[in-house]
């Protein structure tokens, strides 16, 4: 049986914090549950292994950079940076994220209930047989998915705190050049990026999307069936090199 340690974060300093952390991870601990979190960074960063944590409150930035294998769970919301460049693993966020969500992502999953900020899933990649992958239930800003290389984002715009705003902002997928943006309901075509278009859904994309936004209504406790009532736009860069002309020599 597994070994749980409960850690009160009330006050605490963040490099004390996470010194607590690895401190219960080193003594055996497999699950640390975290209470009233309130900005402290780093946590999980760099963690690897089979390690579950539950987090109170909102963490700071870049909870979970470099990660590789653990799950997170936060009930509330997140800051900017989380999922900073990691390998594996899972994170659950049971509210809002914050800016370059999944930066240099090369390896698991991040769920996010509500919205997301700007520059989510900037230079994600894919990484050997790893496949990144990005469900935010609500909506997200400008430069979704910019100079993406790999991966995939699925954007829901359903639970939003800004219902008039559009599905995502400005300047969606600039400067991408692999992986692929599903988004639920209609897109403008103004609103892309330069180099990008519109695709069919094929069986693949269609199994795909069922299969994480299934698993996005199991942790949120939401109707799978009503989310994907829905049409899907697909969205994929023309060229895995979109800005080769603007270089000398290159053809």
């Amino acid at each position: 049986m597994g070994k749980k340690v409960e850690i009160d974060a009330a006050g605490v300093y963040y490099r004390q914090l996470n010194e607590q952390i690895h401190t219960a991870l080193e003594n055996g601990a497999d699950t640390v549950e975290i209470f009233n979190i309130r900005g402290q960074r780093y946590i999980g960063n760099a963690v690897e292994g089979d390690v579950r944590f539950i987090l109170h409150g909102v963490p700071g930035q870049d909870l979970g950079a470099f990660m590789r294998g653990p799950a997170i769970r936060v009930e509330g919301n997140a800051q900017d940076g989380v999922g900073n460049t990691m390998d594996d693993g899972t994170i659950v966020i049971n509210g809002m994220a914050g800016d370059v969500l999944g930066y240099a992502m090369r390896g698991g999953r991040i769920l996010v209930r509500s919205d997301v900020g700007y520059r989510v899933g900037i230079h994600m990649k894919a990484y050997m047989d790893k496949s990144p992958v990005i469900v935010a239930g609500g909506k997200a800003g400008d430069f979704l998915g910019e100079y993406m290389a790999g991966g995939a984002i699925i954007l829901l715009g359903m639970d939003t705190s800004k219902p008039e705003a559009p599905i995502t902002g400005r300047s969606l997928g600039t400067g991408m050049h692999g992986g692929v943006i599903y988004i639920r309901g209609t897109v403008p075509r103004y609103q892309l990026g330069p180099g990008l278009h519109f695709e069919p859904l094929t069986p693949e994309d269609t199994a795909f999307i069922t299969k994480h936004v299934r698993d996005f209504c199991t942790e949120f406790g939401m109707d799978a069936a009503m989310v994907l009532d829905a049409d899907f736009a697909k969205v994929k860069p023309f060229s895995h090199r979109p800005y080769g002309n603007m270089y000398v020599g290159t053809n």
